[in-house]
């Protein structure tokens, strides 16, 4: 049954309530049960711990980084999947070098396999030109971020890595209100700025009760290629100072790197080498799923 809401004369701030809780506010007098906004995975997805790659600004580089750590995990043998929830966005088929399309049945939505084995949801898996634009409104945009969790067939995954879209908006809510994330990482630059902006995303984590396991400034420097300098192009790195402000466990920087970038463009990212977030991609390993933590 729908639950309507029928405001009575005279009464501007009072609703008529019909006793159907699905969508009422926790400040409901008639509510009797404490609810859940989570969503259900499809019946034939399970998995372990979900990890949300995000950030307060754009351009700083998550669907690197998210890239990068779902990579890390799947060369320890862990069965790994990126469900890529900048809709508007999406570039983590570009990176893999993915072109076909994602298929499905009745049953639900197939993902698209990367050569080493990598699950890929993405919108631009779905599009017939990959160029053309996403024009949604922001619940529209939510609403397919949901049946990337409730109607694609992820299978058995270790680790679903989340690749969310800037800002702390309606996509980033809905990720955390209604998908069981079990950390964040956050992505930031050495600008104070961008620093600023990330600290938003960090504060709304800790609100929403998400750990944050690490902190990774991306661009931080370029390695001189005859002295082995670190030059920090973009100003003095941050991301220690910010990590210990905010009790986050772990740092990384990401250098400025030509291969790197390279790889990218290529669709070639499978082949990349660098210890830069070994640290980091071990401590999400061997994290415990949210209901094991104290």
């Amino acid at each position: 049954m729908a639950r309507t809401i029928v405001p009575k004369k005279g009464r501007n701030n009072m609703s008529e309530c019909t006793h159907e809780c699905s969508t009422c506010g926790e400040s409901c007098g008639a509510r009797t049960q404490p609810q859940s906004l989570l969503e259900k995975p499809h019946e034939l997805s399970h998995i372990k711990k979900v990890v949300a790659v995000c950030s307060g600004k754009g351009g700083v580089g998550k669907s690197l980084v998210t890239t990068l750590l779902a990579i890390l995990a799947q060369r320890q043998g862990l069965k790994v999947g990126i469900l890529d929830a900048d809709i508007t966005g999406p570039s983590i088929p570009k990176a893999f070098g993915l072109t076909q399309k994602a298929t499905g049945t009745d049953q639900g939505i197939f993902p698209v396999r990367t050569q080493t084995g990598i699950d890929v949801m993405s919108l631009n898996l779905l599009l017939e030109n990959t160029t053309d634009p996403v024009i949604w409104r922001g619940p529209i945009l939510a609403g397919a971020v949901k049946q990337f969790w409730t109607d694609v067939i992820w299978g058995d995954k270790d680790i679903l890595f989340i690749d969310m879209p800037p800002g702390t908006g309606d996509v980033v809510l809905t990720v955390f209100q209604s998908l069981p994330v079990d950390a964040a990482v956050l992505v930031t630059t050495p600008q104070e700025l961008v620093g600023m902006i990330v600290e938003k995303a960090i504060k709304m984590a800790d609100m929403m009760n998400i750990p944050t396991i690490g902190i990774v400034e991306n661009m931080s420097y370029v390695l001189c290629p005859d002295c082995k300098t670190k030059l920090e192009v973009f100003g003095e790195s941050r991301v220690e100072a910010l990590a210990k402000t905010h009790h986050i466990p772990h740092a990384a920087r990401l250098p400025i790197d030509a291969k790197l970038s390279s790889g990218v463009d290529k669709g070639l990212v499978e082949l990349f080498t660098g210890d830069w977030l070994d640290a980091l991609i071990n401590a999400i390993v061997d994290m415990p799923p949210k209901e094991q933590q104290a």
